[in-house]
């Protein structure tokens, strides 16, 4: 019988305002930092619009599909009980409130969707946004969630995810990339960032709301909470050091903009992880993050030409890939009983790859569908005048910056 604990729930309802906080005014502030002044206000309002599509689905039936009882072999959930209703606030899911588990997984589900948003800065359109970041926490947030956390296919398989690996940054990641490319190039592919200051502010808030997302997920206040709290700011602090050392090796110095970048990799990385890895675990998660995220973002995107404009692919994918396959190379069973490779479990990788390529694969298929179908009936990217010009004033009627 599940029996209410005040200190965990204490606990997450404060995690729950963390991982709020990462995306208003996280995400928020580092896009909007690293975007063009003449869509600054476009490129926010992409993270509000987001936030709040996602809140209202996943209270109608967004979490009772993702968390509902599995069928069809595990690939998605039987919704019950609609807008909430028959679930008390005296409900239990373990020992907090119902209510305040699907606030919690609420703040997951809309911080995915304003990370796509990062990709396809400057050039698409507001409607547009909004119908295709409906559809897709419908049809792939929805089902990867279910799959890795409410009883699904992955989670029955014993993948490993402690706080979205798979679920947010693989997925939004590999989204991000599909919807990209469909969008195509931006005419003016340079993008350098207006106002730094604001960016280093969102990922100030980031790396400070990540320990509401990566600790809150032992769903109490607990040991296991804290050894996440303590691996996660290990990783980012890793992480950026070694960016910051990769700028002095290409660029001759080092830049806020790279310490900022490594510091999220490492989050990023860590992130499926924090729950299964002691600090050895995470030094070592943290230290290839920037590597493989650095490789993506100034090889592989140059290579491919595709042009993810704020690097949502190369550094919450890739560092996503690598964070749920290092998951299953250094687990811990004296953390939180899943042994990696290290401690004699060897099929874990296996496991972890699996869940990996499921998980983008299905991303990208879905995402490039609704992409094309939504630019076959509605269009998704703006007009010339209207990229070269500014999505502030064409789109909004409003200005970030107004000069009297």
């Amino acid at each position: 019988m599940d029996i209410l604990s005040t200190g965990d729930t204490a606990w997450i309802l404060m995690a729950t305002i963390l991982v709020l906080l990462m995306s208003i005014p996280g995400i928020a502030f580092f896009y909007g930092g690293l975007a063009k002044k003449k869509n600054i206000l476009n490129t926010i309002f992409l993270t509000f619009i987001a936030f709040s599509i996602a809140s209202i689905i996943w209270v109608v039936f967004g979490y009772q599909t993702a968390f509902g009882s599995t069928s069809l072999y595990g690939l998605i959930g039987i919704p019950t009980n609609f807008l909430f209703n028959g679930v008390g606030i005296d409900s239990l899911t373990g020992s907090i409130p119902t209510i305040l588990f699907a606030a919690f997984q609420l703040t997951f589900c809309g911080l995915t969707a304003a990370l796509i948003s990062g990709a396809i800065v400057g050039r698409m359109k507001f409607s547009s946004w909004i119908i295709f970041i409906s559809l897709w926490i419908c049809l792939v947030y929805i089902p990867i969630a279910h799959w890795v956390w409410g009883g699904g296919w992955l989670m029955q398989m014993g993948a490993l995810d402690f706080a979205g690996g798979t679920v947010v940054h693989i997925n939004s990641g590999v989204s991000a990339l599909a919807l990209a490319l469909v969008l195509g190039r931006r005419k003016n592919k340079s993008l350098l960032p207006h106002n730094l200051t604001y960016a280093v502010l969102g990922a100030a808030f980031l790396w400070f709301g990540w320990m509401g997302f990566n600790g809150g997920s032992a769903l109490a206040a607990n040991g296991l909470a804290a050894s996440a709290i303590l691996v996660s700011s290990v990783a980012a602090a890793v992480a950026l050091i070694v960016w910051t050392l990769l700028d002095v090796i290409k660029v001759g110095k080092p830049t806020m903009l790279g310490a900022i970048s490594g510091a999220i990799a490492g989050l990023v990385a860590i992130t499926p992880a924090a729950g299964f890895v002691d600090v050895t675990g995470a030094i070592c998660i943290g230290f290839v993050a920037p590597l493989v995220s650095y490789f993506a973002i100034y090889f592989l995107k140059e290579k491919l030409g595709y042009d993810d404009a704020l690097d949502v692919f190369g550094i919450h994918g890739v560092s996503g890939i690598w964070g749920a396959i290092a998951t299953g190379i250094f687990a811990v069973p004296a953390i939180n009983g899943a042994a990696g490779l290290l401690y004699g479990n060897p099929d874990q990788i296996l496991i972890q790859i699996i869940s990996v390529i499921a998980t983008a694969a299905y991303a990208f298929i879905i995402s490039i569908i609704i992409a094309k179908l939504l630019d076959k009936t509605m269009g998704i990217r703006v007009d010339e005048k209207t990229e070269v010009e500014g999505l502030d004033t064409h789109l909004h009627e409003e200005s970030g910056y107004n000069f009297q």
